[in-house]
């Protein structure tokens, strides 16, 4: 291979891993302009423009025009739902598929009944990761570290209320929304595994339009 393959291959290698990382930002923190964008990545203004064109052609992201006084409208950068679907929904179409065929077959109620048995097997795997958490914040962060590591892109930020626990992500979106019990049951096994001293309430939710799920926990 010659220089000059080597420099293309190498070029397309770059643009590619830096077009990942911008989507990845835009999924983890929202709506970004292209300056911000620039300043996260370490690279010019110039660049992280030419980056959201192309993903904006490809119908990967959407540019909104935001009006703050005197000057030129500030462009804010955020995914699309093609962008969205980059990041993997856990075998969505069989899931769908099963979901349907079972309720079709065995009624409402059986499907519920096997959500709540599958709820109870993940809440005691969970509760295993969880069992050695001396502090609720331990708690709060394995939860997270497990929940990133299935695909949520969770993460657990601290304030003065208590814990914001945000997943960017559902990789069982799909299934969620033919079923709206399995988005129940995942609230109630968050619920459960973290204990009866916290209160847990759900502030942003993917199924309602939100691009994320959040959930502020406060001690009781």
């Amino acid at each position: 291979m010659n220089k000059a393959s080597n420099y293309l291959e190498s070029s397309s290698i770059s643009s590619q891993s830096a077009t990942e990382k911008i989507l990845k930002v835009l999924k983890t923190e929202g709506p970004k302009t292209a300056g911000i964008l620039a300043q996260i990545l370490g690279m010019t203004g110039e660049g992280a423009r030419l980056h959201l064109l192309k993903l904006a052609e490809e119908g990967l992201v959407q540019a909104t025009s935001e009006s703050k006084g005197v000057g030129r409208p500030t462009l804010n950068w955020s995914l699309t739902a093609a962008g969205n679907a980059r990041f993997p929904n856990t075998h969505s179409d069989l899931s769908v598929q099963l979901l349907n065929t079972i309720k079709a077959e065995l009624g409402e109620q059986v499907l519920e009944q096997i959500i709540d048995r599958r709820g109870e097997e993940v809440l005691n795997r969970y509760a295993e990761e969880l069992k050695d958490c001396l502090t609720l914040e331990e708690k709060i962060n394995r939860f997270a570290t497990i929940r990133y590591r299935e695909g949520y892109i969770a993460s657990c930020q601290k304030d003065e209320l208590g814990y914001l626990l945000i997943e960017n992500h559902c990789p069982i979106c799909a299934a969620a929304t033919a079923t709206p019990a399995i988005c129940r049951s995942e609230f109630q096994i968050l619920k459960r595994v973290l204990g009866n001293e916290v209160d847990v309430k759900r502030v942003d939710h993917i199924l309602e339009g939100a691009r994320r799920c959040a959930y502020r926990i406060t001690l009781i």
